[in-house]
């Protein structure tokens, strides 16, 4: 018999699927670390666009005409 396929998860899909869910059901110290969790994500969130943005500015230093 074959395997079922795996379902793919879209980007993204398990964070909306995460602030959907009631709160009410958690614990305190449950929230408490759900919110250092989202803390560390919107640290590596800002550390990647940080990344992103430094790269491009090489990218335009590199590729754009000199100034006249």
């Amino acid at each position: 018999m074959d395997e079922p396929a795996e379902v793919r998860v879209g980007r993204g899909q398990r964070l909306a699927e995460a602030v959907k869910e009631d709160l009410e059901l958690f614990a305190v110290s449950d929230l408490e670390e759900r919110i250092e969790i989202l803390q560390a994500e919107i640290a590596r969130c800002e550390a990647q666009i940080g990344r992103k943005r430094a790269g491009r500015a090489a990218a335009d230093a590199l590729f754009s005409p000199p100034p006249s």
